[in-house]
């Protein structure tokens, strides 16, 4: 049975394309909704950008008829501008103020309300991002639902980089004999992407184990590259950091994704591959380190002083970072090193917009923070012979329109995951200390 979905403003400021999402259905956005677009679309951010393409794609509609009368769309469903749906009256008795949120609630409560006077009735859908609209539309027993039509993977099935198969010993001892194993050899590991790391274990229960990695082409499981060894003074602490530090220093994989929670190591041992691969090895021209004022493209400045001053609170974790690599005794020590060197970079991704960036080693912190169009518009800036990595902790979410499964770090590891281009780790265990490690899992 087809369905009435009414969509709030955050719905298409955080996907333009929205209304193309509910196939053969009706979509009915209500005219507050395109106030709030309009008061949008002049900001320099993420926002206004996605308030102005909603804005065209509305105006290319009107070619196809009146909105407020509804226009059919491709996928056989009703576009409709709603402009004054009945009584706000309803609402207000509940409610009292007349906002846009409740203005919006009133609409989908007047077309439920609507629907079951009639006898082919119609499920109506209130669609928002913004959890209190959806609990004040429980109030009235009125269906609301998030936005789910962008998300690449529900969260249980989220990709971690490396799988454990519990394997017959004799299939480790050929391993260890051969050095490689095929793909076909190995009972469970038929659904293994390239670069994905595998850890066998013995199914008869003893500490027989090996660590091997899924070939570029995802036809043979191959030792790691590295061994163990400290890399600028960072050595891996556990499996996990191991499997990352093959990533990030394999020249051959050019994009390079790690998750984790607080304390896993993800900043230290991408900026110790960094420092490796730029100062020890020469393979890169530049150490580039970025992170998102959060959220991207918000003006910085209110700050006192210069770019590099102003800078300073949003990217103290890296300087952290560098400090404990370089040893540092005194408080400035970490500038006079950098200015020295001068091939290491520290940027707010404000700045990143509209460059080319070939021949460096670009770090990106916090892109769990990116929406999918900031992380295209930033790995489509790597130019040729770079390396880029993306890390960060999916549940630690500040743009107000992201969530766990919608985030461009989780986009692009679940897009990239079939390519033999890009290696994607996610790091389980806190090694900053063990409260650091106790607070993550108790708060």
């Amino acid at each position: 049975m087809k369905k009435i979905f009414v969509l709030d403003t955050n719905v298409l400021l955080h996907d333009p394309q929205a209304i193309f999402a509910f196939e053969d259905n009706e979509v009915i956005i209500p005219a507050v909704v395109l106030e709030e677009i309009d008061s949008k679309k002049r900001l320099a951010d993420e926002l206004g950008r996605n308030a102005r393409q909603i804005s065209r794609l509305l105006d290319g509609l009107r070619d196809l008829g009146h909105l407020h009368e509804g226009i059919e769309l491709e996928g056989g469903g009703v576009l409709k501008v709603e402009l004054n749906h009945r009584s706000f009256l309803r609402v207000q008795e509940m409610f009292g103020e007349m906002s846009n949120d409740n203005r919006i609630l009133a609409v989908a409560l007047n077309y439920h309300l609507e629907e079951i006077e009639k006898e082919a009735a119609k499920q109506v859908v209130l669609v928002s991002k913004d959890v209190l609209v959806r609990v004040k539309a429980d109030v009235f027993g009125l269906k609301a639902q998030d936005y789910l039509s962008d998300r690449t993977v529900e969260p249980s099935d989220l990709y971690s980089g490396y799988i454990n198969i519990h394997v017959h010993p004799s299939i480790i001892d050929e391993f260890y004999t051969y050095r490689f194993l095929s793909i076909k050899s190995v009972p469970g590991a038929s659904k293994l992407y390239p670069n994905e790391f595998v850890i066998l274990k013995d199914e008869m229960g003893t500490s027989k184990s090996a660590l091997l990695k899924v070939s570029s082409d995802g036809a043979r499981l191959e030792p790691l590259f590295l061994s163990n060894e400290a890399v600028w003074g960072i050595t891996a602490r556990n499996a996990q950091q191991r499997m990352a530090l093959e990533l990030l220093l394999n020249d051959d994989i050019p994009l390079v994704t790690l998750s984790g929670k607080a304390g896993t190591g993800k900043t230290l041992l991408a900026l110790a591959a960094g420092l490796s691969k730029v100062e020890d090895e020469h393979k890169y021209k530049k150490l580039l380190i970025a992170r998102p004022v959060v959220p991207m493209g918000k003006d910085i400045g209110y700050l006192p002083g210069e770019k590099e001053e102003k800078l300073r609170p949003w990217m103290q974790p890296i300087y952290d970072n560098l400090e404990f690599l370089f040893d540092t005794k005194k408080s400035g020590d970490i500038d006079k090193i950098l200015m020295g060197l001068g091939s290491i970079q520290v940027e707010a991704l404000t700045y990143i917009r509209g460059r080319s960036i070939p021949g460096q080693f670009i770090i990106i912190d916090e892109a769990q923070n990116l929406s999918k169009h900031e992380v295209k518009t930033i790995v489509s800036r790597v130019g040729e012979g770079s390396k880029i990595i993306l890390m960060g902790d999916p549940q630690q979410i500040d743009h107000p329109y992201l969530d766990t499964v919608s985030n461009g770090l989780t986009y692009i590891v679940e897009r990239f995951k079939n390519e033999s281009l890009s290696g994607h780790m996610m790091l389980e265990k806190g090694e900053r200390s063990k409260l650091a490690q106790l607070a993550a899992d108790l708060l």
